[in-house]
C-alpha cells in the first residue's frame, strides 16, 4: 500500500484513479509515447493533479512499464490485475484500498488535455445531487457529421440533469428537420464526455451489476448502470477535452504542445 493511500485513511473525500494499460490497438504503447519530452501518461497525470477538489491521485498499472513510467516521473502507482476486464475494473480493484473515500474518478489515461475543473465538476454533482450514484459530463453537438457518427456517444438527459439514455444513435430523433438545430441554445444534441465519477460504495458493486440487452446492443458500460436503475447525473461542459486514440491524434497533440 503506498503512502497516498496509508495517508487517507485518515480524510474523507474525493480520489482520482487513472488506469493504464499498453495494449492499444489503433496506436501500440500510445501512454508511453514522449514526443513532447514527456509520456502522453504523464502529461495527463499532471492535467488531473490541477483539480482542486481531490486528495490525491494515482495511476492503477496494468503493467510493469506503465508502473516503472510513472515511478519515473515521481507519481503514484498501484499495480492492478494484468487480466482485469476494463480500466473500470481496474479502477474499482483500487478503490477497495480507498476505504475513507467517498468518490473515485475514473480518468482515462489519454486525455493529456483534461481540465482540473472538470474533474471538480463531476465531484461536485455528486455533493449536490443525492441521488446519484455516478456522475459524468457531456457537450453540445454542433454538427451533422459528428451526430451521425456511432464513435460519438450521445446523451439525453431529464430537467434535473439525470441521465436518460446514451447512444450510439442520433438521439433525440427530430421527426421534421429545424434551421435552429445545430445553433440553439440550450443545445438539442449532446456527446458524452467519458469521465466518471462515482460513489465508492456503487462502484464497488458495479461490477456484479448484470449486462443488460442494452449495453450488449450499444457496447456502452453506462447503460448497465442505467438499466438496472441507477443514477448518472450529467453536467455540461462547453467543450471536450481530446483524447489521443490514433497517430494523426497524437501528431496534433504534439504540434499543440511545442506550440504553446
Amino acid at each position: 500500500m503506498t503512502e497516498a493511500i496509508q495517508q487517507l485513511r485518515l480524510h474523507s473525500t474525493s480520489y482520482v484513479v487513472i488506469p493504464a494499460r499498453l495494449a492499444s490497438s489503433r496506436l501500440p504503447r500510445k501512454l508511453l509515447l514522449k514526443e513532447t519530452g514527456k509520456s502522453l501518461l504523464q502529461h495527463t497525470y499532471e492535467a488531473a493533479s490541477q483539480a482542486k477538489r481531490p486528495v490525491g491521485i494515482c495511476v492503477a498499472a496494468a503493467d510493469q512499464e506503465i508502473a516503472d513510467e510513472v515511478r519515473y516521473f515521481e507519481g503514484d502507482v498501484i499495480m492492478t490485475d494484468p487480466q482485469a476486464a476494463s480500466g473500470t475494473d481496474r479502477v474499482a480493484e483500487v478503490a477497495q484500498q480507498l476505504v475513507n473515500v467517498d468518490i473515485v474518478v475514473n480518468v482515462q489515461g489519454d486525455e493529456p488535455e483534461l481540465h482540473g475543473a472538470c474533474i471538480d465538476q463531476v465531484i461536485e454533482l455528486l455533493e449536490r445531487d443525492s441521488r446519484a450514484d455516478i456522475a459524468t459530463l457531456a457537450t453540445p453537438i454542433r454538427s451533422r457529421e459528428q451526430l451521425l457518427d456511432p464513435a460519438c456517444t450521445k446523451v439525453v438527459f431529464d430537467g434535473a440533469g439525470r441521465a436518460l439514455y446514451f447512444s450510439r444513435s442520433p438521439i433525440p430523433h427530430l421527426r421534421d428537420e429545424e434551421d435552429d438545430m445545430f445553433t440553439r441554445e440550450p443545445a438539442l444534441f449532446y456527446q458524452h464526455v467519458g469521465l466518471y465519477a462515482y460513489r465508492r460504495d456503487f462502484l464497488l458493486k458495479l461490477a456484479q451489476l448484470p449486462q443488460s440487452i442494452l449495453e450488449k446492443s450499444e457496447n456502452l458500460e453506462q447503460l448497465r448502470a442505467l438499466a438496472s436503475g441507477y443514477v448518472i447525473a450529467v453536467g455540461v461542459v462547453d467543450q471536450p477535452s481530446v483524447g489521443i486514440d490514433t497517430p494523426n491524434d497524437y501528431r496534433a497533440f504534439v504540434r499543440r504542445t511545442l506550440n504553446q
